[in-house]
C-alpha cells in the first residue's frame, strides 16, 4: 500500500504543466507594462498573471510603524510565494491573497487557475532557490535608476495619491533594502532587460527609450539572422559583451531613435519565426498607455513570446 506522500503526488499526476516567466524587478520598473502586453497577446484564456506583491504580510498603515520596507523579505510570506509557484508549475489552482495598491490595504484572495502560460511578476519571484526552480525563463528588468526614480514618482502621484516629495523620501528610505534584495535577483535572470536613453548619445526630448537585452546562455535564445541583416542594423544590433562575473555573453540593443518602419521589419521578422506566417503581430505589443507605444518595448516582448511558445512546445 502506497504511503500518503505517494498518493498524493498520483493523484496530481495528468494535469498539464504551465509555463511559467518570472519578471523581477524593483518598483516601477516596468514590470506590469510588459506583462500587460504578453498577456494581451497570448490571451486571458491561456495566460494568467500574477504579482508577488500581493504577499506583502502587512498592508501600508502596518508598515509605517515596522523598521523596514515592503522590499524587505520580512515583510512578505516568501515561504507562502513559494508554495503557490509550486503549485501553479504543477498545474493547480491556488487561492492567492490580495494587495490593492491603490488603498494600501490586503483584500479578499482571489482563485488563480492557471492556464497554459503564467506570467508572475514583482520584487521577489527570483529571491528563493525553490521559487527560481518554478520558472522556464526568468527576466529581470533593470532600467537606469533615475529612469526609473521618475517613472516611480509619475505613477505613484498620479495613480496612488502621493506627492512627489513623498515618493522621493520613500525611495531613499527603500535603497539600503533595494540593493540587499532585489537587485541581486538580476544574477539569477536568463535575460536583462534594460529601458533607458543610450549612455554618450545625446537625442532630443520625446525621443523613445532604447532596450538592451543581456542573453545569458542558461535557456537556448532564438536565432536572430533575420532581423540582423545589414540594411535593419540601425533598429537592432547584437554584441559580445561581459557579464558582471566576466563571462562572455550577448547583449542585443534594440534602438528607440530609429523610424518606425526600420522596427516594424524586425517585428515582422521575428513575428514570423514564431510561425505565424500571414498574420500581424498583436496589438498590445509595445503599448505603454492609450496611445503612447514602443517598438523596444514590443521588440522585447516578441523574443518573450518567443520563449514562451518554444517553452510550451
Amino acid at each position: 500500500m502506497p504511503d500518503k506522500t505517494v498518493r498524493i503526488r498520483r493523484a496530481g499526476e495528468g494535469r498539464r504543466r504551465p509555463v511559467l516567466l518570472a519578471i523581477a524587478g524593483d518598483s516601477a520598473a516596468g514590470k506590469t507594462t510588459l506583462t500587460a502586453g504578453l498577456v494581451e497577446a497570448l490571451g486571458p484564456e491561456r495566460c494568467v498573471s500574477l504579482c508577488t506583491d500581493d504577499y506583502h504580510r502587512y498592508d501600508r498603515a502596518q508598515r509605517r510603524s515596522l523598521p523596514f520596507t515592503a522590499l524587505h523579505p520580512d515583510c512578505n510570506y516568501v515561504e507562502i510565494m513559494e508554495q503557490h509557484l509550486q503549485l501553479l508549475a504543477s498545474g493547480q489552482p491556488i487561492l492567492k491573497p490580495v494587495y490593492d495598491h491603490g488603498t494600501g490595504e490586503l483584500t479578499r484572495p482571489e482563485l488563480v487557475e492557471p492556464g497554459d502560460f503564467v506570467i508572475v511578476e514583482g520584487l521577489f519571484p527570483l529571491h528563493t532557490k525553490l521559487a527560481r526552480a518554478c520558472f522556464d525563463v526568468t527576466v529581470y528588468l533593470d532600467p537606469p535608476e533615475p529612469t526609473r526614480r521618475a517613472w516611480k514618482v509619475d505613477r505613484d502621484v498620479r495613480k496612488r495619491g502621493y506627492t512627489r516629495e513623498q515618493v522621493l523620501a520613500e525611495l531613499d528610505l527603500r535603497e539600503p533594502e533595494s540593493a540587499a534584495y532585489i537587485r541581486p535577483q538580476r544574477a539569477h535572470a536568463d535575460i536583462v532587460v534594460r529601458f533607458g536613453p543610450i549612455p554618450g548619445r545625446t537625442d532630443p526630448a520625446g525621443t523613445p527609450l532604447s532596450a538592451e537585452l543581456l542573453l545569458r546562455p542558461t535557456i537556448p535564445h532564438p536565432d536572430l539572422t533575420e532581423v540582423l541583416q545589414p540594411g535593419l542594423s540601425r533598429a537592432v544590433h547584437l554584441r559580445l559583451d561581459r557579464d558582471t562575473d566576466g563571462r562572455p555573453v550577448d547583449t542585443l540593443h534594440i534602438h528607440g531613435y530609429v523610424p518606425r518602419e526600420e522596427s516594424l521589419t524586425v517585428e515582422k521578422a521575428i513575428w514570423a519565426s514564431i510561425g505565424a506566417p500571414g498574420t500581424r503581430a498583436p496589438e498590445s505589443l509595445g503599448r505603454i498607455t492609450v496611445g503612447e507605444r514602443s517598438e523596444p518595448l514590443a521588440i522585447t516582448q516578441l523574443l518573450l513570446l518567443h520563449h514562451l511558445l518554444e517553452a510550451a512546445a
